[in-house]
This record gives structure tokens, sequence and C-alpha cells, in this order.
């Protein structure tokens, strides 16, 4: 499918640079299965579910991902500040990384990070670096807690600097387990007081882990989706998560995505009749349109960039044309769009 069919002109006033205070105070474009869209907020949620329908929750854990540090000048030049994005471990003391100013790196450079050090070990297109630390394990995850600050989209840090606020706001009240360098945005719009509502009336939670990566905003460069080469994320679908799912759906109940990254956990941990089996490690699961989807009959998420993987997955689940529909009537009616903008949820009818 051609990927200019998922463009679409944002007004920039539409992109979020902060989030909703109250985060349950967003608002949220309703598409049930059949009828029309509604306009409600995120505290509406409770009156659109039912009692045992299963939600499946992204438990990821963003760290201090964004480093800045020195590479020292050689002979008589000056030292040169780097800024560095982790996106990707390699190994317990290895990460990849986007740098800037990357063409100003060689193999063998040193980078420090205060007192955390790196050497660069690799280098790639686009800026993409491999860098070796002076320690690994837990030891180099707390240096990196230290020095780091946190990983906001290219979006909003081209508009403003980062604040102190960011480190809860860019957090989901789900975060258990640490490992993303981005946000999994759906989970940001709630609050234990919305949590505790949905477990009033008998709403079911389920737990699975996405560590997304940098690569979520990178726009689809090619022209056809079938040449698109997906990046790979490390995700876990555990066997008690498995086996709610499995029951929820033999039981004829919702199942509904918080995110598109617990809906890629899931979508890759099934089989063709829709039996989930319990999972770790890296999937590289590409959703666009014409995908059959096996487990899920409502996914809730943010409005995505033009061009996206997320755009395309979401086009997926609701269809294109309605997708396009949305999107118009969310721009014109002003919704806040992106990381820290405002939800949608969708329903499908499950295929028999």
């Amino acid at each position: 499918m051609r990927v200019d069919l998922f463009d679409f002109e944002l007004p920039a006033e539409r992109i979020a640079l902060h989030p909703a205070r109250p985060r349950d105070s967003a608002r949220l474009l309703y598409a049930p299965a059949a009828g029309e869209a509604e306009d409600r907020i995120v505290r509406d949620l409770p009156a659109l579910l039912r009692p045992g329908d299963l939600l499946v929750i992204n438990d990821t854990r963003v760290i201090a991902a964004a480093l800045t540090g020195v590479r020292p000048g050689r002979g008589d030049a000056p030292d040169v500040a780097v800024e560095v994005n982790l996106h990707r471990r390699e190994s317990a003391g290895a990460w990849r990384a986007f740098a800037r100013p990357g063409k100003r790196l060689r193999d063998g450079d040193e980078i420090a990070f205060g007192d955390l050090r790196a050497t660069v070990t690799a280098k790639a297109a686009g800026g993409e670096i491999s860098l070796a630390f002076d320690r690994g394990g837990a030891t180099l995850d707390a240096a990196i807690a230290q020095a780091g600050a946190t990983p906001l989209p290219p979006y909003i840090l081209a508009q403003r600097e980062r604040a102190a606020a960011d480190a809860d706001d860019y957090q989901t009240m789900f975060a258990a387990r640490a490992g993303a360098v981005a946000a999994p945005t759906a989970g940001l719009h709630f609050t234990p007081a919305l949590i505790e509502r949905l477990d009033a009336i008998g709403v079911e939670r389920a737990g699975v882990t996405l560590h997304v990566s940098a690569g979520t905003f990178l726009p689809v460069k090619a022209e056809d989706t079938r040449d698109h080469v997906m990046h790979a994320e490390w995700r876990e679908v555990p066997a008690e998560t498995a086996t709610k799912i499995d029951a929820a759906r033999a039981e004829g109940r919702r199942v509904i995505a918080i995110g598109t990254t617990a809906l890629r956990s899931v979508e890759s941990a099934a089989d063709e009749s829709g039996r989930v089996q319990a999972a770790a490690g890296e999937t590289d699961i590409f959703i666009a349109p014409g995908y059959r989807f096996r487990v899920f009959d409502g996914l809730w998420t943010n409005f995505h960039l033009p061009r996206s993987t997320l755009l395309m997955l979401v086009a997926a689940f609701a269809g294109l044309e309605r997708t396009h529909a949305l999107y118009t009537h969310a721009i014109a009616t002003g919704y806040r769009f992106y990381s820290y903008g405002d939800a949608c949820i969708f329903f499908r009818e499950r295929a028999s």
C-alpha cells in the first residue's frame, strides 16, 4: 500500500507540548464498532466499557536515555559537545544511540558524560553510533539514571526545552520495568482515581512489557508499506497475561489494548486462532491495512504522526477511510496530537 495514503497536514498548534492536568481531563474521541464517533473526555471511560472487559497495559518504564557529554579535542582543536540519545541496548555494557554531531565522531573516540565514559565502537548512517561504556549491568543503569535526562520526542524538543516536570509527566502510572527510551503514551492518560472506577465496575487488567525504542518516531521512508523494514523491540507476554486473554476471549469478553505497543506485543505472541502464548524476546511485527487481527476488540491510543507505523496500525484496526475521517474531525475540533496529546478509543467487530 502506498505510504502517502497515511499522510496528513497537522497545524503546529495541534502538537501538545505539555500533558493535560489532571491526566484524565484530556479529550477522548470514542469510535464504536458501529455508529457515529463521539467527543468525550478520558474520565468518561468507565461509561464506555463493560464489566469483564480486559485491558492489556504496557508496564515498561522510560529510562533517562538523553545524555550530554564531551568528546576531547584532537590536537589543538577544542572539545566537542555531544548529545546522545540511547535507543537500543546491545549488551550489559553497550548501547546503540543517535548522536549529534555524529559526523564529528570516529571509531575509538571517547565521550565523557560526567564520571560515566563510553567509547564509540561503530558508526552507521543517520548519526547512529554504537557505544561501549566503562561499566555494565545495574551499575551502568544507575550511572545513566544519574547522568541522563528524559528522552522527549523530537517534535517537542523542537519547540521547547526539557522541564523538571517531564520526568514524571513522561512516565505512566503503570511504569515498573525499566528499559524504554520513549513512553507508551496511551498509558499517560490514566490516573489512580480512574483505575479505581474501572475496578469498581469489574474491568480487568493484564500486563505486558515492550521497551519502546526511538524508532517509534521515525517516519516510513519507503514509498510502499511492503518495502518498510520494521525496527525490533524487546517484549514479554507473561504466562498469566496469556491465560487471562485466552479466558476472556473464550468467554466472549472484550480484550482492549492500551496502546499500540501492548497490541503489537500480544499479536506477536498469538497463533492463527488467536490463542496467546507466553513469549519473551524481540519482535518486529509490522501491522498495516490488510493485517488480520487475532486478539483485540478495542484499541486505546493517542493521535499519531503522519506516515508513521503507528498510524498504519490504527488504519489497519479502524479502516483507512474511517481513520482519515476521525483524524480530520480531531484536527478541526481542536484535539491535541502526539505523545502529550489527547486520546481515542476504537472498537471493531470480532471476526467470526
